[in-house]
């Protein structure tokens, strides 16, 4: 799972990022940084006490932190080969007043800025659009390949929706459709999370919705979600050891870190669930796309287990941390062999039968 960060300059995204992550990234060109979250998972830390393996792994999200974007610049400085491969996008933008960092449009409104940006991915996308058709048309019109005819009217139908400034991740579009358009990077078809980077002041109502911070346009729109977090304050606190950080968190009214919230908002606007496998050896949550059966699930965990799926053995996490063991479950009768179509539930435990 992977998420590309990115905004105007001085908005605070690089040490959002920084927060996510911690301090270690590595660079992927000049204008992108890689860093990795583990994702905050009270589940697994069950599970985990009563296996005791020897290794816990937590399911993980890749961001990516690219260079700050000046207006009318996107089509330049998006690093579009990066941000092709990401799951989403989040576009950090300034909700906080502090007058010793100059907004570049002299006044702090969010719901400007994230209406400024959606216009530059639109622009980005418009110029992707118009070269491909330019390309496809000629093509389409003298070998008629049916295939060709299909992208191109999709094509059309894209570049049509970007003129009425519609971003494409509003289209109504079939499976066909995404699978068409995937080796492209239009940015405006990407799921987007807003993240508005509020005043420690506004701290008691970062779980209220976008409404409070003056971007509610956004709500009810296809694939797209909100998240409100205080980055400066909540580095203050990430610096702290974790009782110190509790408290004070409770004295500002900060019901729960900002990785936790900014992850699960990242979950919630992809789908996403976690499942786990367990043993003396290694308790581990995975992430999917909610929906995703049995045998591609194992695929998450190994290849191997894919290609020589037998079948699942599937219990509710709470039902075994209720139980004690996997054995108790079996004589409960509450783990439950099911097969390679078994649509895989949040918080399931699976351990896969599959030959070498």
């Amino acid at each position: 799972m992977r998420v590309g960060l990115f905004g105007f300059p001085q908005t605070g995204k690089t040490t959002l990022f920084r927060l996510l992550t911690g301090a270690s990234a590595t660079s992927h060109g000049p204008h992108v940084q890689v860093g990795v979250a583990r994702v905050p998972d009270s589940r697994l830390e069950r599970l985990a006490a009563l296996f005791r393996p020897k290794k816990v792994t937590p399911a993980t999200v890749e961001y990516l932190d690219s260079a700050p974007v000046a207006r009318g610049r996107a089509a330049e400085v998006f690093p579009l080969d990066s941000l092709v491969a990401v799951d989403a996008l989040a576009h950090v933008v300034r909700a906080f007043r502090d007058p010793s960092v100059p907004h570049a449009a002299g006044s702090v409104d969010p719901a400007r800025d994230a209406s400024l940006m959606e216009t530059e991915l639109l622009l980005a996308d418009h110029a992707i659009a118009e070269r491909r058709i330019a390309k496809l048309r000629p093509v389409a019109a003298k070998a008629r390949r049916e295939e060709d005819v299909k992208e191109l009217a999709l094509l059309e139908r894209c570049l049509a929706a970007i003129e009425r400034e519609i971003p494409l991740r509003n289209l109504d579009l079939g499976e066909e459709d995404q699978k068409r358009l995937r080796g492209y990077t239009f940015l405006s078809l990407k799921p987007l999370l807003l993240a508005l980077n509020v005043d420690e002041a506004d701290a008691p109502r970062l779980g209220e919705g976008p409404a409070a911070f003056g971007v509610g346009f956004l709500e009810g729109r296809p694939r797209t979600a909100a998240v409100a977090v205080s980055v400066e304050i909540e580095s203050e606190i990430a610096a702290l050891d974790p009782e110190e950080a509790d408290g004070f968190r409770r004295e500002l009214g900060i019901e729960r870190p900002a990785l936790d919230r900014f992850v699960e908002a990242s979950f919630r606007l992809l789908d996403r669930i976690c499942f786990f496998t367990v043993s003396e050896e290694e308790c581990r949550a995975v992430s999917v796309r909610r929906g995703t059966r049995a045998r591609e699930a194992a695929g998450a965990v190994h290849s191997d287990m894919e290609r020589g799926f037998i079948r699942a053995e599937v219990v509710a996490w709470e039902e075994l941390v209720a139980a004690g063991s996997l054995a108790a479950c079996r004589h409960a009768g509450t783990l439950r062999i099911e097969g390679k179509d078994y649509v895989v539930r949040d918080g399931d435990v699976l351990h896969f039968r599959f030959s070498a």
